[in-house]
């Protein structure tokens, strides 16, 4: 059931204790072994279905709450109960699935819900075992101990005090050495805390390597595609996509640093001024969060297609938590409230332009979060990661043509820095993964030979990179800042492959808007309901698998960037 007046002061999951939801899952087995047909055991699952969305909601109210004030003594507590008790619920979850995969009836099941959660569910009985319960408790704590570190960062700068968020917009100021001086402070932070990071670091790469053999894998790779759901791709098909990315897309980096110097009068870009694009400096948010919605409001009202119904339920529930502040963790994100078939939004405003592509990216996976709430499984209520994102960057790009409510006369400049942003995060995203990769297939590798790996992603992927004198990047300690690696193993990929699925919807609103966003919005209604290739297939976008895919949507892009600044 959808409760769309609810407000989100009102969400209330009573704390689920193992007994009870045994005894739930204790019913559900025996009355799913009582079945005696495909229509019986149908509605064992539309009760289990629940179950999950109950748990679900949950967990995400309990991780939600910690990461809005890390400091918060209570939601510590909720966080640590929550850790202890997920993979009991897992495993009370995976043996209804492996029951599910195994029934005779499977495929007359399969004809009803689709083959998709098959698929899900045979990769969830891969990753896991009983044996790794307390495994995957020590890997949540270690996760939750990297959040609250970073959340607890201190950075005193011209006589005041930020957390990483609030220094961020010194990165891309105007003035070249504050720009510098601010990530000085950054990364000593990093260098000052390097043997805490490493060390947590170091315990998760172990951890997760030894279940992975616990699990029979060779080490913890093919277990992390297992747990990321990847279901009709693999490594192979990774890889080549790295390939395309290091042939097609990193010799136009090359150039679009060397415009980006002659656009700041500089003779080369440092690190410290790979953010900013122009010597005027970035267009930013001509008004405050609260007038940031009242301009998004406007906005999705004008876009159609019940955005503009979305958004002010998003607004009047209040399911967005937008402004930065002391103890909340960094980064944004989406979750949502399975159970009252509600999404909610999390990030960090700080007067720059990131404020309007991280509001729109995660305003992207909500929309399609409660786009797909009546999917009948709470498996096809979000799809797998690297789908997600299309809806995300997929939304930052039909939102072009409002950007002047924004930013006003600036809104071209914003509209050629994103684009310029985009192409130039291609080759970053795959270092990040191909990066992943070289740490887990050599678990016992120690601190400094990760980040010499580090270094040698930035030399292939990233070769414009000249970190000067800051501490801790200029050793190969950058990654350390990319919350995924240490909360999300392999979630990085995605990122570049949506991104590639984004470009081919901005190619298309540019010729028919409305034709894009019928397409984009039929894409978030389907949610998870097939696996990526399928799902990109059904929306008229051609894979990042299919060679030439990229070439051709950066090949446009080039030529975009090349019409604007003729």
């Amino acid at each position: 059931m959808v409760h769309e007046t609810v407000r989100f002061e009102d969400i209330r999951v009573e704390r689920p204790e193992y007994a009870d939801v045994a005894s739930e899952f204790a019913r559900l087995d025996a009355d799913f072994d009582a079945s005696a047909d495909a229509e019986s055991c149908r509605q064992v699952i539309r009760d289990w279905d629940a179950v999950e969305r109950r748990l679900a909601t949950w967990g995400n109210l309990v991780d939600l709450r910690f990461n809005q004030d890390t400091s918060n003594a209570d939601y510590k507590a909720a966080r640590e109960y929550c850790d202890e008790l997920k993979p009991r619920l897992t495993d009370l979850s995976v043996r209804m699935k492996r029951k599910l995969i195994e029934t005779p009836f499977r495929s007359k099941l399969e004809a009803v819900l689709g083959a998709q959660a098959f698929a899900l569910w045979e990769a969830d009985v891969l990753s896991f075992d009983p044996k790794i319960q307390s495994d995957l408790v020590k890997e949540s704590k270690l996760e939750a101990e990297f959040t609250d570190l970073l959340a607890s960062a201190k950075l005193h700068f011209q006589g005041n005090t930020y957390n990483f968020a609030g220094l961020a917009k010194f990165h891309v100021d105007r003035d070249r050495q504050v720009r510098h001086d601010s990530n000085a402070i950054k990364w000593q932070w990093f260098a000052d805390n390097a043997e805490e990071l490493d060390r947590i670091y170091d315990e998760q790469v172990h951890l997760r390597h030894d279940m992975a053999k616990k699990l029979g894998y060779e080490n913890f790779i093919g277990l992390g595609y297992k747990r990321m759901k990847r279901v009709d791709y693999d490594q192979g098909d990774v890889e080549r996509f790295r390939s395309a990315v290091r042939e097609d897309v990193v010799p136009l980096t090359i150039e679009l640093r060397k415009w980006q110097a002659e656009s700041l009068g500089i003779d080369r870009v440092m690190f410290w001024d790979e953010g900013i694009f122009d010597a005027r400096g970035n267009p930013k948010p001509q008004g405050d969060h609260d007038w940031m919605l009242e301009r998004a409001a406007e906005m999705f009202e004008e876009m159609n297609h019940g955005l503009g119904e979305f958004f002010q339920l998003m607004v009047q529930s209040n399911l967005m938590d937008l402004k930065n502040r002391d103890s909340k963790a960094g980064g944004g994100f989406c979750t949502d409230f399975p159970s009252y078939g509600l999404p909610y939004i999390f990030a960090n405003f700080n007067g720059t332009k990131g404020d309007v592509e991280v509001f729109t990216h995660e305003i992207g996976h909500a929309f399609q979060s409660y786009s797909s709430r009546e999917q009948p499984l709470a498996d096809y209520l979000f799809p797998t990661y690297e789908s997600c994102e299309i809806h995300s960057m997929g939304l930052e790009f039909l939102t072009w043509p409002c950007m002047e409510k924004f930013f006003g006369g600036k809104a071209e400049r914003f509209r050629q820095i994103h684009l310029i942003q985009s192409l130039l995060f291609l080759p970053y995203g795959v270092a990040i993964d191909h990066f992943q990769h070289l740490v887990y297939a050599d678990p016992d590798a120690t601190h400094r030979q990760r980040h010499e790996m580090w270094r040698e992603m930035e030399a292939i992927y990233l070769p414009t990179r000249d970190c000067g004198d800051l501490p801790h990047v200029a050793d190969g300690g950058q990654w350390q800042f990319q919350r995924h690696i240490y909360l999300s193993p392999f979630y990085y990929i995605d990122y570049t492959l949506a991104l590639t699925c984004a470009l081919q919807f901005w190619v298309r609103s540019r010729v028919n808007m409305e034709e894009a966003m019928s397409s984009y919005v039929a894409l978030c209604q389907r949610g998870g309901s097939a696996p990526f290739r399928q799902l990109v297939e059904s929306a008229g976008l051609a894979s990042p698998f299919i060679k030439g895919s990229l070439r051709s949507v950066v090949a446009q892009a080039r030529e975009f960037l090349a019409t604007i600044r003729a």
